[in-house]
């Protein structure tokens, strides 16, 4: 027994070193494996690069992948299963007839890297470029991950007629983005969305020989296509050699194609330059036309200094995920149309934003008219958002707002709708929550409310005793005047489902006409009409509770939401 024990130690120690060695040369053995539960991952020989699998961020699912391993935010040049990430418990194995395999803990295959390799593979090799390699007993190559590359391409990688790198949908997402970098078959380098919006114009079609060969990057750091005829289009305006930097060129999930370089005797958490990039301001290229918006609804993109954009919402708005800063916006106030102009102006008011436009969402055009004018024509129409001014030319335009930018070289002047601090200047006090509720009908005067939670402040007040009925023959809800005022905060909270509206107008002669007409509203029920659910009939106090409309107002529920007031 002990003899065995010896022996198997012996082994152990005897295989240890060929193990070490086998992580540090980047040759990976046939059979070998990773799994998300470890640790490990296959080095490069200088360690520069690793291959293995790396957890995505607020999940427990798993990215097979090869990243910087050098530096501190350990940076992703190529990823193989973005769009089916591997649960926990997943496994990586290199096998001679498929290479490499992914598969889950039930054993189902998420991914290998080829579906015929011409060849049996006898072992794998990550190299010092970052390029991860299939090769056979004479050392051939099969498979290799830069003729698959995904979204960036680092020094040494070439990209023939006929492949593309395709970004990713965010930062954090590697699933498939909408953006492609192809190099086409007739030697056009295109940058596209839904259409292209950048091109080299190296095509068959210009001069005889210039049609690109090649998209190549260099150990020296150039960035260029590779004519027919032997000349060169370059990126590259200066070089980085990547014996001295950590180098890519990358197409971002925003559609810009940029080269970014990191000097490798960098300290600390050091990010990554921008050495180029085009287009060169892709807030100003993307529309409609050529693919969808960089930022969200009622967002605004902007150029930053290192070359990237950036979304901001504007004052009054927040975002609807605060974790997507380039994701949509949501104002922190309903509009909804109103019958009273005047009380609409009272509601709201504009801001002024220089040098920015939306290009979508224009549903009127205004000509030959000022800047005032635009300003107070939106603030007066119920459905316009924002007002664009530009050349005595004014924009009007309604939510959702999208392709939103802001630039210096934008002749434009924006004015966006936002609310006040208001109140009714008459003797009925309006509650409402958000959108306005409006309803009208023969019988009903128009109300104004805000939505009170009154639903599960009746629940949980149904204990009490109710008041008397007063001989109104309906079966609606009799609430106390104190119920209503302080369900509402005094008539003044916008929360909730239903509406209230307190009358004040109503005269001791006019007792037999309220309780008549209220049993006839009471039994009405009427598609035009706003539902009321209640009232108060309390000494003077006379209230009556409505529905609220949280979709919008009575007017466009009648007429469309495209009807302005």
């Amino acid at each position: 027994m002990a003899f065995i024990v010896c022996s198997f130690l012996l082994s152990s120690l005897l295989l240890l070193p060929m193990y070490v060695l086998a992580q540090t040369n980047g040759s990976i053995a046939l059979g070998a494996s990773l799994s998300t539960a470890g640790s490990t991952s296959w080095l490069s020989l200088s360690g520069g690069f690793a291959f293995g699998f790396r957890q995505l961020e607020n999940n427990d699912l798993f990215l097979l992948s090869i990243w910087f391993a050098n530096i501190p935010d350990k940076t992703i040049v190529w990823y193989a299963n973005g769009d089916k990430p591997a649960p926990n418990g997943s496994v990586v194995n290199l096998t001679a007839n498929s290479g490499l395999v992914l598969t889950s803990p039930q054993g189902e295959q998420l991914w290998k890297s080829n579906q015929t390799i011409a060849g049996v593979v006898a072992h794998g090799v990550m190299n010092d470029t970052g390029n991860f390699v299939l090769e056979n007993e004479q050392s051939a190559k099969l498979w290799e991950t830069f003729k698959n590359a995904t979204d960036t391409m680092l020094p040494g990688q070439i990209l023939e007629r006929g492949r593309k790198l395709s970004s990713r949908n965010s930062e954090t997402d590697y699933s498939s983005g909408h953006f492609q970098l192809d190099f086409q078959d007739d030697g056009n380098l295109v940058l596209s969305g839904q259409r292209p919006f950048y091109s080299t114009k190296t095509t068959t079609g210009s001069i005889p020989g210039s049609e690109g060969l090649q998209l190549v990057f260099n150990d020296s750091g150039s960035f260029y296509i590779l004519g027919l005829n032997g000349g060169y289009y370059t990126f590259t305006a200066e070089e980085r050699a990547a014996r001295d930097y950590y180098l890519r060129t990358t197409v971002s999930f925003d559609g810009v194609l940029a080269q970014y370089f990191l000097p490798k005797t960098s300290v600390g958490n050091i990010s990554w330059v921008p050495l180029w990039s085009e287009p060169s301001n892709i807030c100003q290229k993307i529309n409609a036309d050529s693919g969808p918006s960089i930022c969200g609804y009622n967002n605004i993109c902007t150029y930053k200094e290192d070359e990237s954009p950036n979304c901001e919402c504007p004052t009054g708005y927040s975002l609807l995920d605060p974790d997507d800063p380039y994701g949509s916006c949501y104002p922190a106030f309903k509009q909804g149309c109103e019958n009273e102009p005047s009380y609409a102006q009272d509601m709201y008011d504009v801001q002024v934003l220089e040098n920015t436009d939306w290009l979508s969402s224009s549903y009127m055009q205004l000509n030959d008219t000022t800047a005032d004018t635009c300003s107070q024509s939106c603030l007066q129409d119920c459905l316009c958002a924002v007002a664009v001014y530009s050349n005595q030319t004014c924009h009007k335009k309604k939510f959702p707002l999208l392709y939103g930018r802001e630039d210096n070289n934008l002749n434009a002047t924006t004015f966006i709708k936002l609310t006040t601090i208001k109140k009714k200047k008459s003797g009925t006090t309006l509650v409402h929550g958000g959108s306005v509720l409006l309803g009208t009908s023969v019988f009903v005067i128009f109300m104004l409310g805000a939505a009170v939670c009154l639903g599960l402040f009746f629940s949980f007040r149904n204990k009490h005793a109710r008041f008397p009925q007063n001989d109104l023959d309906t079966n609606l809800h009799s609430f106390s005047h104190k119920e209503l005022e302080e369900a509402t905060n005094g008539f003044n909270e916008e929360l909730g489902k239903v509406a209230v509206k307190k009358l004040n107008c109503w005269i001791q002669d006019g007792e037999k006409e309220f309780k008549t007409e209220l049993n006839i509203i009471g039994r009405t029920h009427h598609k035009n009409l706003v539902h009321l659910v209640g009232y108060c009939d309390e000494g003077q106090q006379r209230s009556l509770v409505y529905e609220f409309l949280s979709n919008g107002t009575l007017a466009g529920f009648l007429f469309g939401d495209d009807k302005p007031s």
